[in-house]
């Protein structure tokens, strides 16, 4: 695959790309030899597809490479490791991590983020308490402190991964939690997190992107107002990572989450990112083997960062999977893709505007979102539509998007949303734009 430098993917090379994903050569091909027409993907916010490199990589490594990885000194464990290390290190790299160590593998994103706030409620169990702070065996735990009179913050738009686990966090240790609303299109500013921000503001959750919105947070400004007030920021990188630049340490959080199935990754895999100094006083949530240095009948001391978050056995060949898609996404140019896909953005964003009785979520202008764009079409449930999308062939997600309260917010209970990722076509938008018309004509709500 060749790609020019230039700002967007010229046809041949978008073509070119496609043709890499297994996915997507199939269905074109089926529809080449039907003549039917060709299926419009348009979930990759849910989900994205994977070039065939990825899961070569994968099958390759399960094939011939599998093995225990920090166990035992046999050269099989050793290129095991070095390979499951290697992915690490390239994670480190694509997200500007300051080090491989900064970064943690997890299930999922919503286990990285579950990590911190179980972390976090770790440490507030053993405060104090000099025995039961002894057996976490973390020095520096206590900065983590939280009690009545703190408070933990998020937002009204926050995806229910990075709003559950900091109410029960609250409720376990009794800070208050607070959020900031939202606005009536579904975003919010800087501004209101400064209002919302205090001297008491102990952690402040946030989405670098909205899954909803597609609105894009103005994070390193964020960062440097949480800093200001001693506020430990927590950053849901999901819908970010896969479609832009993005430079973590740059940014000044200190903590941050993907999904590598968003990233043209494999399933079971997430990504927890931490500042080195904050990674070294978070105890760990889960325990057992491989995350130890030392263990007696009365107490066990743990590895440094990352290990000592990693207990049992690791998803490896997911990792091997994932560094394979870091490398495609490099290879491509993370700006080029970001090019491409804001294009496509304005494409849709324009369709829709245009587009009686459908209503935009998020904000109007294309340039403050990113990669996706969520409607609601007047006097239709978004399920309706959602099927009718998919008897066109466009497959879309419909529902609240595991965002209840930001719905709720903007007085609906759920939405279509389309999404786009680098091998997202013209043709595929201007689908979705199609079937959105053809649904209001089928259902009779057709605006004037």
């Amino acid at each position: 695959m060749e790609i020019m430098p230039a700002d967007a993917f010229t046809p041949a090379e978008l073509a070119a790309l496609r043709r890499e994903f297994p996915y997507f050569a199939a269905h074109d091909a089926a529809a080449r030899d039907t003549g039917a027409a060709q299926s419009a993907y348009l979930d990759a916010a849910a989900t994205s597809q994977r070039p065939a490199r990825v899961l070569d990589a994968e099958r390759s490594f399960l094939e011939t490479a599998n093995a225990a990885v920090h166990r035992g000194t046999s050269g099989a464990v050793g290129a095991a490791t070095e390979a499951f290390e290697g992915a690490r290190a390239a994670v480190a790299r694509f997200v500007g991590a300051g080090a491989p160590e900064q970064i943690v593998w997890a299930e999922n994103a919503t286990d990285a983020l579950n990590l911190v706030a179980l972390g976090m409620a770790e440490a507030n169990a053993a405060l104090g308490d000099g025995a039961r702070a002894a057996q976490l065996g973390v020095p520096g735990s206590e900065r983590f402190a939280l009690g009545p009179g703190d408070e933990i913050l998020v937002t009204e738009a926050e995806h229910h991964a990075n709003l559950i686990p900091w109410q029960r966090l609250a409720a376990r240790t009794g800070a208050e939690f607070r959020y900031v609303p939202v606005r009536e299109d579904g975003t919010w500013t800087l501004d209101d997190a400064r209002e919302a921000l205090s001297g008491r503001t102990r952690v402040f959750a946030f989405a670098h992107v909205s899954n909803v919105t597609g609105a894009v947070s103005p994070v390193a400004e964020l960062a440097e107002l949480a800093r200001s007030v001693g506020a430990v920021t927590v950053l849901d990188a999901c819908q970010s990572v896969p479609h832009i630049p993005v430079d973590l340490g740059a940014l000044g959080v200190d903590f941050a989450a993907f999904s590598a199935h968003k990233a043209l990754g494999p399933n079971g895999l997430g990504v927890l990112y931490g500042r080195s100094e904050i990674l070294a006083a978070l105890p760990p949530a889960r325990t057992g083997g491989s995350a130890i240095t030392r263990v007696t009948m009365e107490r066990a001391e743990f590895m440094p960062p990352p290990l000592r978050f990693e207990p049992g056995t690791q998803p490896v060949s997911q990792a091997v999977g994932l560094g394979a898609a870091i490398a495609f996404l490099e290879e491509v140019g993370m700006s080029r893709a970001a090019a491409h896909e804001h294009a496509l953005i304005e494409r849709l964003v324009e369709g829709i505007a245009a587009m009686p009785g459908v209503r935009l979520l998020g904000p109007a202008d294309p340039a403050r979102r990113v990669a996706l764009a969520a409607v609601a079409v007047e006097g239709l449930h978004a399920h309706d539509v959602g099927q009718f999308l998919d008897e066109q062939g466009v497959l879309v997600r419909v529902g609240h998007h595991c965002a209840q309260p930001l719905h709720r917010a903007l007085g609906m209970a759920s939405s279509t949303r389309a999404s786009v990722h680098l091998t997202t076509t013209e043709d595929e938008v201007d689908r979705f734009l199609d079937a959105l018309r053809g649904a209001q004509r089928y259902f009779g709500v057709e605006a004037a």
